[in-house]
């Protein structure tokens, strides 16, 4: 988080998280004053620098630090080399998609996602839309919704995209997927949705950016980095999807017996279609 959004900062909390990241075992051990005064700052900058980082205070920084000081350099992100073995492969692909999820399971925020399925549960028409492979999320969350009866649509044309929000209501949300969130046309279609009053959720990687700056609810990502062979970007589909199941099983959790009746219902109809029943749905 803090290398991230370590060009971002203001010059004093750049300060302090480039002392972290130099000395993060010492500075576990200091005060929010004491990390001031080491990072010629102040203690208020330090406080700051959490509010930056959306954390819930100083112990929460550092205990977020104390934590990532335990891990091995195995369970860092590794990159397929040369004529590998296929056993290797296996395991580093396996290895990557575990530490993903581990890290974006540290970097979700509760209070946001509570928002975001709030806000879904509540919504005439949920709208996921992304680029490129973030648009295979989006063809997957509208899957998932639909199934329990969210009118959902996902789009692969922008140009559709942008015709459809155009008409979009308070009624609706609009969800706009992007890994690296600076896809500028994500971004602007998260722009015209807030034009027209829906409310707008992002899925990015961790940190400030065109698409995250532009939605009312931010929902991250690990901040994996894209490696030569784009293991990264393997990953980040795998933190992407995550989200979105946890999205899709609070909503159902949150209306149980509906959601097991519409499940049904789909099921029927997909059995109806392959022919296993002949009688009529109900």
């Amino acid at each position: 988080m803090l290398s991230e959004m370590l060009p971002k900062l203001p010059p004093s909390e750049s300060k302090i998280a480039a002392y972290i990241l130099k000395n993060p075992k010492e500075s576990i051990s200091l005060t929010a004053s004491e990390l001031g005064k080491q990072s010629n700052t102040s203690s208020a900058a330090v406080i700051r620098l959490c509010k930056s980082l959306d954390l819930k205070g100083f112990q929460d920084l550092k205990l977020r630090i104390a934590g990532d000081l335990q891990k091995t350099k195995e369970q860092g992100f590794r990159d397929i080399e040369p004529n590998e073995s296929l056993s290797s492969i296996i395991q580093k692909m396996t290895n990557n998609s575990i530490q993903t999820l581990r890290e974006t399971a540290e970097l979700l925020s509760t209070d946001e996602l509570s928002k975001a399925v709030d806000a879904i549960q509540n919504a005439k028409t949920i709208h996921f839309f992304g680029v490129g492979a973030s648009n295979i999320i989006a063809q997957d969350a509208q899957q998932k919704f639909l199934r329990i009866n969210h009118m959902s649509n996902a789009f692969s044309d922008l140009h559709l995209a942008a015709t459809v929000i155009a008409n979009a209501s308070e009624e609706d949300v609009v969800v706009g997927i992007s890994f690296s969130g600076q896809t500028i046309e994500v971004a602007k279609l998260i722009e015209l949705a807030n034009q027209k009053g829906a409310t707008t959720i992002s899925l990015t990687k961790y940190g400030s950016s065109m698409v995250s700056d532009r939605a009312d609810i931010r929902l991250y990502t690990s901040t994996t980095k894209e490696a030569t062979f784009r293991s990264g970007a393997t990953s980040s589909r795998m933190a992407q999807l995550h989200v979105i199941d946890i999205l899709f099983m609070r909503a159902a959790s949150q209306q149980y017996e509906e959601t097991v009746k519409h499940l049904d219902k789909t099921r029927e109809a997909v059995d109806f279609i392959k022919g296993k029943h002949k009688s009529k749905i109900k």
